[in-house]
């Protein structure tokens, strides 16, 4: 009886995975028509709208995918999704006393929203590597950086950057200045509390403090990815 239960459920991880590694592979062709976080946010407030358009990568302003990059994973273009030396970085300021800090890359984010569900277990924190290293082995990274952005929350039922750039500035995405796109970039740590269209002191240091980072590393920096 144990013996059957084990095999039973060997073979429903089994199907399981090889589900997720088809919707991996489906998804580098094909635009998902939703992600996890905007299946939960419209289950806990159905009466409420969610707003998202699907925009080409290259319709975004350039601006845009850099101010992500400076702001949430400047090593984007170098690692296979984790970034283990950001990681030790963050475990030695905690260790000296400072705030535990986030460490997830680009492509954990977009493997979060996309499959995943909000948390900080230690459960959801592997299934969120294993995906991202799972994205990096079958998308390209200029792949990775278009569905994050296009899923990605910037405020109360706003996902993608064309949602926001329409929401927030009225205009589409591919007209975003680079400071637009600083400001977008500067509240998606938590779009809940920080918000584009009222924008507190700190939302405007980050603001900041992101488009020098994207001065430094100027819009070349993502060409040829």
């Amino acid at each position: 009886m144990v013996r059957k239960a084990f095999r039973l459920l060997a073979w429903s991880l089994l199907g399981l995975l090889l589900t997720v590694l088809l919707l991996v592979l489906l998804f580098r062709f094909v635009n998902p028509p939703t992600s996890a976080f905007m299946v939960a946010r419209w289950l806990d407030h159905p009466d409420q709208d969610i707003r998202q358009e699907w925009v080409p990568y290259e319709q975004i302003s350039p601006w845009m995918p850099l101010a992500v990059v400076a702001s949430e994973d400047q090593r984007f273009p170098e690692h296979w999704g984790v970034d283990f030396s950001a990681i030790q970085s963050a475990v030695e300021e905690y260790i000296e006393g400072e705030g535990l800090r986030g460490a997830s890359t680009i492509t954990q984010q977009t493997a979060k929203n996309l499959f995943l569900w909000n948390g900080r277990s230690f459960v959801r924190k592997s299934l969120e590597a294993g995906l991202a290293i799972t994205l990096e082995v079958m998308w390209p990274k200029e792949r990775i950086l278009e569905v994050y952005l296009n899923i990605a929350e910037f405020g109360p039922g706003v996902y993608g950057v064309e949602a926001a750039s329409r929401a927030f500035f009225g205009v589409p995405t591919s007209q975003l200045s680079r400071t637009d796109a600083a400001l977008l970039a500067a509240v998606l740590p938590n779009p809940k509390v920080f918000r584009v269209e009222q924008p507190s002191a700190y939302v405007w240091e980050r603001v900041d403090w992101i488009s020098r980072q994207m001065g430094q590393l100027g819009l070349g920096y993502l060409r040829g990815l």
